[in-house]
């Protein structure tokens, strides 16, 4: 059985599956490749794959986790992932990172912050693809995420590596979205950006440790006070703001206590289904622009076609509407 690297042959789809139910990492490893590779027969395998795979699907803690560079993220994962083995779950973690353009993505530099968890039989880490659209890498991510799940891994941490766009694209695939701070809120707090604090479940003050304990604190009680003017991710739970350090895992526990008590709460009330719901036709949406997007890409008659049109756009010799007009009656639209 191949794992995909034959041009003439697809990957044996059933023996996959049964490797990855089976929670075998060298299979799940290796059917993740096959959802990266950019080859069609191999799109079309991974696909069928997904498909295959998807009644397994769904049962995971989806987790996503983002935070400013310096504020920890990794040993943060480090530490809640090693907390969570050790209570017997199984735990993935991905990343979101569009910005990358060498092989393996900046977690590979990151796995050196996570020394236990990347020993851990209970762990999985795995980068980004390591170059494409925001929209590209986070379908993959979200294949991904799903093999995992299928694979036995019941909680996911999906890091952001990028910022901006790429926190909204993590908080739209998973359950529960935790943004990190740093203490000395001051002028840190006039630098948060409002769109990321709603999308927060939950503000976690990072280094609450030694002499600087006190100022986590205070810089959680104005964390506190920023959250009252802003209107909550969920009219059924408010976000809380916890500190914790990364590095002695106090306050780690509580961390995992806050998700547990979002799940329960947000699961009574319909909204944890709901969300899946939302975040499963706007996935499909996300795909479908990707797929278009690299339709466009691809075709170098389109692509050279394209540079006249935008230069008669810019111009003013012609209008975008009809520019869209001739590029989709080239893509058959």
């Amino acid at each position: 059985m191949g794992s995909g690297g034959r041009s003439t042959t697809s990957p044996d789809i059933k023996t996959l599956a049964a490797g990855i139910r089976a929670g075998d990492r060298a299979v799940l490893a290796r059917a993740i490749t096959l959802i990266e590779s950019k080859r069609p027969d191999h799109q079309d395998a991974a696909r069928a794959l997904v498909q295959e795979l998807l009644p397994e699907t769904g049962k995971a803690i989806r987790v996503g986790i983002t935070g400013m560079p310096g504020v920890g993220k990794s040993t943060t994962i480090d530490a809640l992932g090693t907390f969570l083995t050790g209570e017997g779950h199984k735990v993935a973690v991905l990343t979101i990172d569009p910005s990358s353009r060498r092989t393996g993505g900046s977690i590979l530099g990151d796995k050196t912050r996570m020394a236990r968890l990347v020993n851990d039989p209970k762990a999985f880490i795995r980068p980004s693809p390591s170059a494409g659209t925001l929209g590209g890498v986070a379908a993959r991510t979200r294949e991904t995420m799903l093999l995992c799940e299928a694979a036995g891994y019941d909680v996911m941490l999906i890091e952001t590596v990028g910022v901006g766009q790429s926190e909204i694209t993590v908080a739209d695939m998973t359950d529960f979205f935790l943004v990190l701070m740093l203490a000395g809120a001051g002028d840190e707090l006039q630098g948060i950006k409002k769109g990321v604090l709603e999308l927060a479940d939950m503000l976690a003050v990072n280094k609450a440790d030694g002499e600087n304990i006190k100022r986590a604190k205070t810089a959680a009680a104005e964390y506190r006070a920023a959250f009252h003017i802003l209107r909550p991710r969920s009219p059924t739970w408010s976000p809380p703001v916890r500190t914790y350090s990364a590095l002695t895992g106090d306050g780690i526990s509580e961390l995992w206590q806050q998700v547990e008590a979002h799940r329960e709460k947000l699961t009574a009330s319909g909204e944890h289904a709901e969300r899946r719901r939302e975040q499963q036709v706007r996935w499909m949406w996300t795909m479908l622009d990707d797929r278009l997007t690299s339709r466009l890409r691809s075709d170098a008659t389109l692509r050279a076609r394209l540079r006249t049109l935008e230069a008669s756009v810019a111009a003013g010799t012609l209008s975008p509407a009809l520019a869209v007009e001739e590029i989709a009656k080239h893509l058959g639209l």
